[in-house]
């Protein structure tokens, strides 16, 4: 018997699935122990291993792969406790990541905040103004050697920021994503100086290798933040990975990408690891959709902190976040898209009197530490899980399973302290209206997601995911036009349920500027090997990279994306190529139509634009390697009767002008596949509680997903 191990840290609980060879799932929660993050990890690791009854370190020992979408990264950014780093980029231009772009300032923060001009402002540096120095170097943006590199300007330039701290380098100059030569340059004199043998070696980043993309400011961001969240990243995984070979584990630890795939931690450039637990999500509902029919997916995670919605097509993620924000900097990652918004089980409910005594949950959470009232941590603020509460919803004395218990007494005093007095209604009221307002707030967010690629919401299955997604599912999917939920056996956990499904994968970029229909002359591109020489040299990149990982080239497959976008216009969009290279005129032309697909089917064919050329602005490679996905449990139906799930009933509100009302209680481990119920409904499940409302129908398929249908 051996593991796959899924782990994804949020912003309230470590989440833990383990999927065994067998098709076997275990999952586990705990709070996320934000002062070390390896405690809680370690802690989740010997559950697992207690739940399948074996000793840790034989769990450990049995473990093929344990995948990690970790938080370090983010949270250093959060604390700003990275090291003093050094900028060298080229003279002239030392200020370009303080000037920014035209609303950086705006980057990163939510849209009411954004909306208080008097009180912005530009988020304080990751380097210091006096920690930039510009070397005399130009390179032009054909790749040509204006002005060389001088070695005695970099080593005066190199021994002052040294002298004022430095502990780390950033390269950023000029196209260099066209031609890398000063800056491999600058890397080899800082190396020689400062030799790795020595006790004050420097690393040393280089914007050429970390974001070989166009983008003065986004290119020198995205390498800066990569340096400044490495050595912590280093240091917190070097830790776990001593822990882990101290307790039986002797592979290497994965890290999960925000570009859909997983590399050792070695091989992972450490920006890519921001945001990766909701894209694990999104492979999860894509290798679950497939499963149970449903290829179109709006994936959707409401945790205790945020609530993160990913859209995928024909059982596909195409979409690629345009401009990556990661904190407050702006970058150009190729990541997968997932939108976030301050949505969760934590997230504070409060009367913003300057709209008139209005009712507002805000995206702040109460987080783990102290989290909601009810937590009895010494929260003092109404949150979403406090109002879920109250309403009836949640089983005070059977929270995760029994591992933590609830005080509704709290609920009931924040909630009338600070909602039900100031509006003049009762306790329950004031329950309801959170509930309500939260549930439309993601509703009208997902609509606009979905609505706005040029999809149609009612065509697409809604997935109910994160520990609070099956409590809100039929709150907030009428918003959206949807009519069928799907709540994975493992919602609660499918961060993690997803790393433990996710491939070895990695996605290799850079940018190029192709005329691949030339408007005024009617033609396509004519010199196919400017377009093929690119490929070939990401294919062999991406080749030798995962040779390093111990993969053979037949074990590796490839997928082309490009950038394209009419001559005159700013916005990009990316277009999958059905083939690596272009052969002839004709394999040009299919790209090209492919693009005017594509756009037409964001935009509508009327904003189609030929007459302005189309241009090729980027190239992004996937390399992926082919390995054996885990196969799952099916479970033969037992018939629609769920009389043998039904284990009580519990007083909960679904309209506050009937008040408390008897409600069906159902055990989730006791149902089958088949069973059905009409709602009103609760079902309780180890790790999470699902509310079927008035209205709708739960059934359970073979894999125990729990289908909500809406009754027309």
């Amino acid at each position: 018997m051996g593991f796959n191990v899924g782990i994804d840290i949020g912003g309230t609980f470590t989440d833990f699935c383990s999927v065994g060879d067998d098709g076997n799932i275990i999952v586990y929660k705990t709070p996320t122990t934000h002062y070390d993050l390896s405690v809680g990890f370690m802690r989740g690791m010997r559950e697992l291993a207690k739940r399948s009854a074996l000793a840790p370190q034989d769990f450990l020992s049995q473990s093929h792969a344990l995948r990690y979408s970790t938080t370090v990264g983010t949270n250093a950014l959060i604390e700003r406790n990275g090291p003093k780093l050094g900028l060298i980029t080229t003279a002239g231009f030392e200020d370009t990541i303080f000037i920014g772009r035209s609303r950086s300032w705006a980057d990163g923060i939510p849209v009411h905040e954004a909306r208080d001009m008097a009180r912005i402002a530009k988020p304080l540096p990751l380097i210091d103004p006096d920690m930039v120095a510009g070397v005399n170097e130009r390179i032009d943006c054909n790749g040509t050697v204006i002005r060389p590199l001088s070695r005695e300007d970099v080593l005066a330039k190199l021994q002052a920021l040294v002298d004022k701290g430095a502990m780390g380098f950033v390269v950023s100059l000029m196209w260099s994503f066209v031609n890398p030569e000063h800056e491999r340059m600058i890397k080899q004199i800082i190396e020689e100086e400062y030799p790795e043998d020595y006790l004050g070696a420097m690393p040393v980043t280089l914007s050429s290798q970390i974001s070989p993309k166009a983008g003065e400011y986004t290119r020198t961001m995205t390498t800066v933040v990569n340096a400044y969240i490495h050595g912590i990243m280093a240091d917190n995984l070097n830790q776990l990975g001593n822990e882990l070979r101290d307790g039986g584990y002797d592979r290497p630890l994965i890290l999960v990408h925000n570009t859909g795939g997983t590399k050792k931690v070695s091989r992972t450039k450490a920006v890519l690891t921001h945001n990766a637990g909701p894209v694990a999500g999104m492979y999860g509902s894509a290798a679950v959709g497939a499963l149970s029919g449903h290829p179109n997916v709006v994936f959707t995670d409401m945790g205790g902190t945020s609530f993160d919605i990913g859209v995928i097509v024909d059982g596909h993620l195409h979409t690629h976040d345009f401009i990556p924000v990661i904190d407050r900097w702006r970058t150009n990652i190729p990541a997968i898209e997932v939108k976030s918004i301050g949505a969760g089980g934590g997230s504070i409910a409060w009367i913003n009197d300057l709209m008139g005594r209005t009712l507002e949950v805000s995206p702040q959470s109460a987080g783990s530490m102290p989290g909601p009232a009810c937590y009895d941590k010494g929260g003092q603020q109404a949150t979403v899980t406090d109002a879920d509460l109250v309403l009836g919803y949640l089983n005070p004395d059977n929270y995760l399973a029994g591992e933590m218990s609830l005080d509704i007494e709290l609920s009931r005093e924040v909630i009338e302290k600070n909602v039900a007095m100031p509006l003049g209604i009762s306790v329950l009221e004031a329950a309801h209206r959170i509930r309500r307002l939260v549930d439309a707030r993601m509703g009208q967010e997902v609509f606009n997601e979905v609505a706005l690629k040029g999809h149609d919401p009612r065509k697409f299955a809604v997935f109910a995911c994160g520990g609070a997604g099956a409590t809100h599912a039929c709150g907030f999917a009428p918003f959206i036009g949807a009519r069928t939920v799907v709540v994975p056996a493992v919602a609660s956990v499918f961060g993690a349920f997803g790393a433990s499904t996710m491939q070895i994968r990695q996605v290799w970029d850079v940018s190029r500027t192709l005329k691949m229909f030339r408007w005024d002359k009617q033609s396509y591109l004519d010199d196919l090997e400017s377009f093929n020489r690119v490929v070939r040299e990401l294919k062999e990149q991406s080749m030798r990279d995962l040779r390093l990982e111990g993969f053979s080239d037949d074990q590796m497959e490839f997928q082309l994306e490009l950038d394209m976008r009419y001559g005159s216009q700013y916005n990009l969009t990316k277009v999958a190529v059905p083939r690596l290279l272009l052969q002839s005129e004709d394999d040009a032309r299919e790209l090209c139509d492919a693009f005017t697909r594509r756009y037409s089917e964001i935009y509508s064919p009327e904003a189609a634009f030929p007459v302005g050329g189309i241009n090729v602005e980027g190239f992004y490679l996937t390399a992926a390697v082919n390995q054996k996905q885990p196969e799952f449990k099916r479970s033969a139906g037992k018939g629609p009767s769920a009389a043998a799930a039904l284990i009580g009933s519990r007083p909960a509100c679904f309209d506050p002008a009937h008040g408390l009302t008897d409600t069906p209680v159902y055990d989730w481990r006791l149902l089958e596949p088949e069973n059905t119920f009409q709602g009103p409904a609760l079902i309780d499940a180890p790790e999470t509680t699902y509310v079927v409302d008035p209205g709708w129908t739960y059934t359970m398929d073979a894999w125990r997903n729990g289908i909500l249908q809406q009754n027309r």
